[in-house]
């Protein structure tokens, strides 16, 4: 297998997340304003409830995280904290900052630093903040886009405010898929020679479905706005029974574990998110079915009630049906891309053909035990860390039974194995 590389468009990509974050932020911040100035109460009050939550259910994940590695911290920046200071971050909502600029760090390290190979450690840290920005996104970006468009089809037009909070929320999305998707391919044993169309069609294909998706909420939204709480608390009850029925295996604790579960039921609410490993086609097909057919109802829905019922500005019955008609043919556009993506450009491998494949290593009077390495990494940074106590070893009987030299210390790496179960579950 080949080594984790870091290549300068992941760089580019770390930057301008960060610019991304910063711009969301601002406007975040001048849509409260905004609309506490308008006295849009109702609307001030989701925003916030969605900011709110969305930062203590990513400030939750990066937490559990730090925790399940002994809060081990491996830049500077994340160095000059305590475990107390860090826990005092994460409770002030800023904990995620400071993995952003320990990713900084480590990606400017890789480029400019002497030291042998820091990019095992940009890589392994880019992976935890993918994810957490995936989390973000549909807890936060997703929702807030349906909020601006509902606001937009309400009025009838056109204000600074939404338009900019809409398109901020669009490339917040279209940012953490990409970043996603990438941290997917670094797992690929020839993640050079795949093409970089694929990670296009890929986020073509994501982009047709959510759009769709988001649109469709929307306009329900629009029309009734008050039922589409009930449709969301029902939707999310059924998606996160299939979630538990999956019995998913990603986080390291019980609670974390169902955490997880209750996220992806969020997620599945906007997008398909592969939470098994081994083949999901019947799995997909049922969901995209009930998506497919949910978003038909909330378009027909919404287009029974423009011609029904008056509305603070005209459409005609026609530029209704087109327009439920054209969000279903966009979802359907987004099935065929996917398609297209599965049959040309995904490549199906077994579990052991990612990178951080398991390799066997010998415990002592107990045979061979299962250990994930990075195989032909010969760097001095360690990119899945082994302890003493996880080997089970007698350390004082393993050192006076042998009568020569010690055998060299095996080379034991670091993998991020979180992003590498995603990876199982996406390409296997």
């Amino acid at each position: 297998m080949g080594v984790f590389k870091y290549y300068k468009v992941d760089f580019l990509l770390v930057c301008a997340g960060l610019l991304f974050l910063l711009l969301d932020i601002v406007l975040d911040i001048y849509a409260v304003v905004s609309f506490y100035q308008e006295k849009a109460y109702v609307s001030l009050g989701i925003l916030l409830l969605l900011l709110l939550g969305s930062s203590f259910l990513v400030q939750a994940y990066s937490w559990l995280w730090y925790s399940y590695e002994d809060f081990e911290r491996l830049t500077k920046v994340e160095k000059c904290l305590s475990q107390c200071q860090l826990k005092i971050l994460h409770v002030f909502q800023l904990g995620i900052y400071f993995r952003h600029a320990g990713v900084v760090e480590m990606s400017l390290r890789s480029f400019f630093s002497k030291i042998n190979n820091p990019e095992g450690f940009a890589v392994y840290l880019s992976h935890d903040l993918s994810m957490l920005r995936l989390i973000e996104t549909f807890s936060e970006s997703a929702p807030q886009l349906v909020l601006m468009l509902t606001i937009i089809m309400q009025h009838g037009k056109l204000d600074p405010v939404t338009v900019l909070k809409a398109f901020g929320s669009a490339s917040a999305i279209a940012f953490s898929v990409t970043m996603y998707h990438r941290s997917l391919r670094s797992f690929l044993p020839d993640k050079e020679k795949q093409q970089m169309i694929s990670s296009g069609v890929y986020f073509l294909w994501n982009l047709f479905l959510i759009s769709s998706r988001l649109t469709a909420l929307a306009l329900f939204a629009s029309m009734l706005p008050c039922f589409i709480f009930a449709h969301f608390f029902c939707s999310w009850v059924v998606l996160f029974f299939f979630v538990w029925k999956s019995k998913t295996d990603f986080m390291d604790s019980p609670c974390g574990e169902w955490l997880y579960r209750a996220t992806v039921g969020l997620i599945w609410y906007f997008d398909w998110f592969n939470v098994v490993e081994g083949r999901t086609r019947y799995r997909t097909m049922l969901y995209h079915g009930y998506m497919l057919v949910d978003i038909s109802l909330l378009c027909s829905l919404w287009c029974w009630k423009m011609i029904t019922e008056p509305h603070d500005f005209k459409i005609s019955p026609v530029y209704a049906v087109i327009t439920a008609v054209s969000v279903v043919a966009v979802y359907i556009l987004g099935l065929i891309s996917k398609m297209i993506y599965y049959k040309c450009y995904h490549p199906n491998l077994a579990k052991g053909e990612l990178k951080g494949d398991a390799t066997t290593m010998f415990n002592a009077g107990q045979g061979p035990t299962r250990m994930s390495t990075f195989a032909g990494d010969e760097t001095d940074f360690p990119v899945c860390q082994l302890s003493v106590r996880h080997l089970d070893i007698d350390v004082d009987e393993d050192v006076t039974s042998r009568s020569g030299p010690s055998p060299p210390a095996p080379d034991i790496k670091r993998c991020n194995k979180r992003m590498r179960k995603l990876a199982e579950n996406f390409y296997s």
